[in-house]
C-alpha cells in the first residue's frame, strides 16, 4: 500500500493544477456543453421521439452519396464506439428510419442506408432542430465570438483526433 502512495503523491506533485481563470473557462465549457446538449437532446425527444445522437446519424446518411454509409465510416463520421452505433442502428432500424445491408466486397462488413421513411422524418424534424441550434448558441454570439468559438474547436478537435497509428479514438472500439 505505501508504493501506491507514493506513486499517488509522486503524481499529485507533478500535476499542473488549474489557477482560478482556467477552472472558471473549463467548468463554463463543461456546463454549456452539459446543457447545450440536453437542450438538443429534449428538442428532439419532443419533436421526433430521437435523441440527438440519432438524428446526428440520420443526417451523417443523408449527406452521403446514396444516402448510404459503411458502418465503420459512420461510426467515425459520428465519433462514437462501433458498439455504441450498433446499438443506435438496431433502434433506428426498428423505427424503420434505417437499414441495414451487407457489403458486396467484405461479407462481414455492412453499410447502413437512410430509409425514404428516415428522410421524411429528417426533413420534418430538421427546422426545429435548426431553430434550436441557433436560439441555444448563434443568437447569443456576436459573428466574431461565432468564429472565434469554431477556430477553437477545430484546434481542440485536431488536437484529440491523432493521424497516427494506434490512436485511441472511439469509431476504432
Amino acid at each position: 500500500m505505501g508504493s501506491m502512495n507514493t506513486a499517488s503523491e509522486s503524481a499529485t506533485a507533478q500535476s499542473r493544477w488549474l489557477d482560478d481563470h482556467e477552472q472558471r473557462v473549463w467548468r463554463s465549457y463543461l456546463h454549456a456543453t452539459t446543457l447545450l446538449e440536453d437542450h438538443l437532446d429534449r428538442q428532439l425527444q419532443r419533436d421526433a421521439g430521437m435523441p440527438h445522437i440519432y438524428y446526428g446519424l440520420l443526417v451523417g446518411l443523408a449527406e452521403s452519396p446514396e444516402q448510404r454509409l459503411r458502418m465503420t465510416e459512420l461510426a467515425m463520421k459520428s465519433k462514437i464506439t462501433r458498439s455504441r452505433l450498433s446499438h443506435a442502428v438496431a433502434r433506428l432500424e426498428k423505427n424503420g428510419w434505417v437499414r441495414r445491408e451487407d457489403c458486396p466486397s467484405d461479407k462481414r462488413g455492412q453499410f447502413a442506408v437512410l430509409t425514404d421513411e428516415g428522410a421524411e422524418v429528417l426533413r420534418r424534424t430538421a427546422p426545429g432542430h435548426v431553430t434550436a441550434v441557433r436560439q441555444a448558441l448563434f443568437e447569443r454570439l456576436s459573428p466574431e465570438q461565432q468564429q472565434a468559438l469554431g477556430e477553437i474547436m477545430q484546434i481542440v478537435a485536431e488536437g484529440l483526433q491523432p493521424n497516427e497509428a494506434g490512436a485511441d479514438l472511439p469509431w476504432l472500439r
